[in-house]
């Protein structure tokens, strides 16, 4: 997968930038990407996007740009980096979380905004307005009822009392067919890297490439995947093998990766969290 230049400013951003101060110079940014064979003026075109966006401030340090993150969006990078890094491991309670909204015909933005929010937060949609997730999400839901008052919002915590009905629900929610297909081939692709004593000789320059190509292709499972418990999921699930690939391969290339990126910015970028399975 060809990594776009948007998406790797903000894993730069949320696997090593945000560990060394939140910011970053123009000109050490520009050098990291152009790892990635990104050209100055797309740098600096996404960056000057993302500004817009909201995702950074900047001043200047003498005649250079630097750019820092908002608080804002370092509160999502960190929730973000808590679905990827630290997956729900809930045992099945019987029970679902289920949201019921009515958004006015006037109010079209508000209802995919909050479309986009329960899909975030892990809810699948069962029918045009109601969405359900496998965990207890009570404080979630209740949070985005408070957060759009123009759309009134029910939270259920309810149950089916018949675990067949309950798995049923899980695959009327959720592409779960398409998404075992995908970790099966995340796993056919990267299994060969977990190689932690081939990873510990590589240098910077490669690891940081494999290891954002990594995080790059991953990344958006978490955010597909509902994290079934046990009970919901389909036979022989891989989400578990998944996860533990990403990690282990994550860890074997993080200390090169994070001594280049270090190199670079002429700073030490303390390591991340990683993968809790």
């Amino acid at each position: 997968m060809q990594l776009k230049p948007r998406a790797l400013i903000l894993d730069l951003f949320g696997d090593y930038l945000r560990y060394a101060g939140s910011e970053v110079r123009l000109a050490d940014i520009t050098e990291l990407l152009a790892v990635f064979d990104i050209e100055a003026a797309t740098v600096r075109v996404n960056l000057s996007r993302l500004r817009k966006e909201g995702w950074f401030t900047t001043h200047k340090v003498g005649r250079e740009t630097v750019y820092t993150l908002t608080p804002h969006m370092l509160e999502i990078l960190d929730e973000g980096r808590e679905r990827i890094f630290h997956p729900r491991q809930n045992g099945w309670e019987g029970r679902w979380t289920m949201v019921i909204y009515q958004v006015p015909e006037s109010e079209r933005a508000v209802r995919e905004q909050l479309r986009k929010r329960l899909a975030w937060h892990g809810f699948g949609q069962l029918s045009p307005s109601t969405w359900v997730a496998p965990h207890d999400l009570w404080a979630e839901a209740g949070a985005l009822a408070a957060e759009y008052p123009l759309a009134k919002v029910d939270v259920l915590w309810c149950g089916t009392n018949d675990l067949q009905r309950d798995r049923d629900i899980a695959e009327r929610c959720w592409d779960l067919e398409q998404l075992g297909i995908d970790y099966k081939e995340f796993i056919h692709t990267y299994a060969a890297l977990d190689d932690a004593a081939l990873n510990a000789d590589k240098d910077g320059r490669t690891a940081l490439i494999e290891r954002m190509q990594l995080i790059g292709d991953f990344r958006r499972f978490p955010f597909r995947d509902p994290q079934l418990p046990m009970k919901l999921q389909p036979a022989d699930w891989p989400s578990k093998e998944a996860f533990a690939l990403f990690g282990a391969v994550h860890r074997q290339l993080g200390p090169a990766a994070t001594e280049f990126v270090s190199s670079v910015i002429g700073q030490r970028v303390e390591q991340g969290v990683e993968v809790d399975m």
